[in-house]
């Protein structure tokens, strides 16, 4: 077995989807917290919730196809000093109630819980209307409110920890499909606003956030495996507030910098590093891969993510332009 093979099969194993983990984690805190309250907008299948809702009735609210009155709802509970988790599809909670997010939970500092499912292209097949490739654009510019996307099972179960014990609004953006387990390099502990290093290498930076962590990752084992190229790879799982201390260690190593994200090149994770890199002087080579501005294509996510290059081989494949 070569060592791409090798550590596919190790990444590979037994990875839930972050939602379930995200259900788990929270029936978990729910047993012996009774101040955990679920409030979904027709949400509990998709969310994943229909167990929380099961051994916690008097915990979980539905409010139905209402996204404003469910952040509205929300916001009026966890006023109250309870633990809101508000569960919509990521796509119509940051549009439809971005009024609400703004007013009601971040300007009123209400301790909200959005939580955004089938984030990004995760609902591929439904087309453009269905996927939230605007979410970190348009909440990176409300103020009060932490962004986070976690990558696998372990950051989704820490961030869910630290939401839940967190008295401040928090965005948390998850996709639909099983997730790998990914490393650590050395003993990492999760905070908001700390990226986790996942992989070391001196000759690239790859930067990605949630489902896009996976397929970075990837791409540094081919690059090593069949290129020879030592590449770091950092999952910034916390988008806001960005990790600048970090950010501003990779680059000063002086190599090629890559950002990756199931998000739109404009106003992302992507955006965001540029800005801090540039205002700070740094001159690295650098690279933001996304979604293009253009009609998205329709498909699966893998069908999405190979069309626009956001896939293990595509990566590789602007890294090489990079290095080259």
């Amino acid at each position: 077995m070569g060592a791409l093979e090798e550590i596919k099969s190790v990444t590979q194993a037994a990875g839930l989807a972050n939602l379930e983990a995200f259900s788990n984690t929270l029936q978990a805190l729910a047993e012996s917290d009774k101040d955990i309250i679920v409030v979904t907008s027709d949400s509990r299948g998709s969310g994943k919730l229909v167990p929380f809702g099961t051994r916690f009735p008097e915990q979980l609210v539905e409010i139905g196809i209402a996204e404003q009155n469910l952040v509205g709802v929300a916001a009026g509970i966890a006023s109250t000093g309870k633990k809101v988790f508000a569960v919509s599809p990521a796509c119509f909670l940051t549009a439809r109630s971005f009024e609400q997010i703004k007013n009601d939970v971040a300007y009123s500092d209400n301790a909200v819980n959005l939580i955004g499912i089938s984030a990004g292209v995760s609902y591929g097949a439904l087309g453009s209307t269905h996927h939230s490739l605007h979410d970190f654009a348009a909440l990176r510019a409300v103020n009060n409110l932490i962004i986070v996307a976690p990558a696998d099972n372990f950051e989704t179960e820490q961030a869910i920890k630290h939401a839940a014990a967190l008295d401040k609004p928090v965005y948390l953006r998850f996709g639909k499909k099983n997730m790998p387990h990914l490393p650590s390099v050395g003993e990492q502990a999760f905070e908001f606003g700390k990226g986790r290093v996942i992989r070391e290498g001196e000759d690239l930076v790859i930067i990605a956030t949630g489902e896009a962590v996976y397929p970075a990752f990837e791409a540094a084992e081919r690059l090593q495996a069949e290129h020879r190229f030592g590449v770091a790879v950092v999952s910034m799982h916390t988008v806001k507030p960005l990790d600048y201390e970090l950010i501003s260690t990779m680059a000063k190593r002086g190599v090629p910098i890559i950002t990756v994200e199931e998000h739109s090149v404009y106003g992302g994770l992507g955006e965001a590093c540029a800005s801090f890199l540039m205002e700070n002087g740094f001159s690295n080579r650098f690279k933001i891969m996304g979604i293009p501005d253009e009609y998205t294509v329709t498909g699966s996510q893998n069908d999405i993510f190979n069309h626009y290059g956001i896939s293990g081989e595509g990566i590789t494949l602007t890294a090489l332009t990079l290095l080259k």
